[in-house]
């Protein structure tokens, strides 16, 4: 229960972090900012997660750069159909490699390499949901309300395994709560110095 309470707590702290980022955008520089997730808690399968509703702007980057280049060259070597399975997998490898970079970064310890396994972990998996898809289509199709909390489920119970330790371990709650009290910090300061000044021109007016 607790695992899953800091599993809510992560994606809708991201959630309310990007929609204030977005708002800002909007209001001091007139842009709009696409949503990075769209109801990844509805994914009827692990296709839908990972390539429709979870952070869209990173499969929206790995797609073109990773994605497209190898499934080109696959294609050249096992046909169309297939072609997409090893264009999945080394798109979950570069996305490993990043998390296991992002992860030292912020912990500066050296890896346990588990994101890396979570990673592929997800991607072999979906590339066996793919496989099955292509090779039997239209059948063994199971109604949404059996699979979305299938689907969900897999990634949370693999994320517990051996997503979140390593994220706890670099201790980026404690060193996002201390960036927040900064900037916090910084913006007292410059609202105090603001009506500091403010007050001083009235008073020589």
């Amino acid at each position: 229960v607790l695992w899953c309470v800091y599993s809510l707590h992560i994606y809708l702290g991201l959630e309310t972090l990007l929609a204030i980022v977005a708002a800002l955008a909007r209001a001091l520089l007139g842009m709009e900012l696409e949503p990075q997730f769209n109801e990844p808690y509805l994914s009827t399968s692990l296709q839908d997660f990972w390539g429709r509703r979870w952070n869209i702007m990173v499969t929206r980057i790995l797609r073109p750069t990773v994605y497209q280049p190898v499934l080109h060259t696959s294609t050249r070597v096992m046909g169309r159909k297939w072609a997409p399975l090893p264009a999945i997998f080394s798109t979950f490898m570069v996305s490993a490699i990043m998390h296991e970079l992002i992860f030292y970064y912020l912990g500066r310890t050296w890896p346990t390499w588990k994101i890396t396994g979570f990673f592929l972990l997800q991607g072999v998996s979906l590339i066996v949901e793919v496989a099955i898809k292509k090779a039997f289509p239209g059948r063994w199709r199971l109604p949404w309300i059996a699979t979305a909390p299938l689907t969900i489920g897999f990634v949370m119970v693999t994320a517990f395994w051996l997503f979140f330790p390593p994220f706890l371990r670099c201790k980026s709650m404690e060193r996002g709560f201390a960036e927040y009290a900064a900037m916090g910090a910084f913006v007292k300061d410059v609202g105090t110095a603001l009506r500091f000044k403010w007050v001083n021109n009235v008073t020589i007016v």
